[in-house]
């Protein structure tokens, strides 16, 4: 079997880690995939978790249990952030507009990460930061 691709939107925060945890509880409280009662850490502490994430997965942004630097080259099961070298490959002002996002994947202009793995970027309306914009790849 292959990975699922997927994408997502949540909330912009200027703290991009605090928009992905904010991301993942809001998405954890619209469906606990069989998992009632649990916080996104006390999921990943869970080897119940991990089997049903390496399994099949979620396809959203609760498949990765935290967010690295732009920079690291880890390939585990993390969200990274694009750098601005890899933003402005597909979106050459810096400033992503959702649609831009969108036609950026559907295009492949900008391309979907290795099984396990999940890419952010800030998506702007109106010259100003508006959402996160999340893809990535199940582990299946």
């Amino acid at each position: 079997m292959g990975g699922d691709c997927w994408t997502h939107t949540g909330p912009y925060e200027p703290d991009l880690a605090a928009a992905f945890r904010r991301a993942q509880e809001e998405q954890l409280s619209e469906d606990d995939h069989g998992f009632p009662g649990r916080t996104v850490e006390e999921l990943w502490r869970d080897p119940d978790w991990h089997e049903y994430v390496f399994t099949g997965g979620t396809a959203t942004v609760l498949d990765q249990p935290e967010m690295i630097d732009a920079t690291d080259s880890d390939d585990g099961p993390f969200m990274r952030p694009l750098t601005d070298e890899e933003i402005r490959a597909w979106a050459p002002d810096g400033r992503p507009a959702h649609a831009d996002w969108d036609a950026a994947l559907d295009s492949g202009r900008l391309d979907f990460p290795s099984r396990s793995q999940g890419r952010c970027t800030v998506l702007y309306a109106d010259g100003e930061p508006a959402l996160i914009g999340y893809w990535g790849v199940t582990s299946d």
